[in-house]
């Protein structure tokens, strides 16, 4: 099951049904099942502390993610802070929700197990990305 909550903001305006099912059909691609994923939108100032309080990071980011995952059923929680996807959006001249639909398909396809520390990994997932992107248009 695929939930969205919210801490200190609205919830953004986004086809829940069609974004849970592009989320299963793209965990499906990587022979993965969707468990229990939740998905928080916040502001800044709370991916800000949950960044220095779970990740030791003091520094804003797009989103956060724990992972649940046991097997092949993906579970866990990302945090998405959209008024970093919001800026992330005009720096990379992007609308607000292909930006939100990036980061929320990026935190899936952590789960399933790609990464993006190296720069060979950080193309991989690039092409992951717009691979899973295509599949919503």
């Amino acid at each position: 099951m695929v939930t969205y909550n919210s801490i200190n903001v609205g919830l953004p305006d986004i086809d829940r049904q069609a974004v849970t099912s592009w989320i299963t059909q793209v965990a499906a691609g990587y022979g993965r099942k969707v468990g229990d994923i939740n998905y928080v939108f916040v502001d800044d100032e709370e991916i800000l502390r949950i960044n220095r309080q779970f990740i030791n990071h003091d520094y804003y980011t797009d989103h956060i993610g724990f992972d649940y995952t046991q097997g092949n059923i993906l579970s866990g929680d990302t945090y998405i802070s959209l008024d970093t996807v919001r800026t992330n959006a005009q720096l990379f001249h992007k609308t607000f929700q292909d930006e939100l639909h990036r980061v929320m398909i990026h935190s899936i396809l952590h789960l399933c197990g790609l990464k993006d520390k190296t720069p060979e990994e950080r193309l991989a997932m690039e092409k992951a990305e717009d691979a899973a992107l295509a599949l919503l248009s």
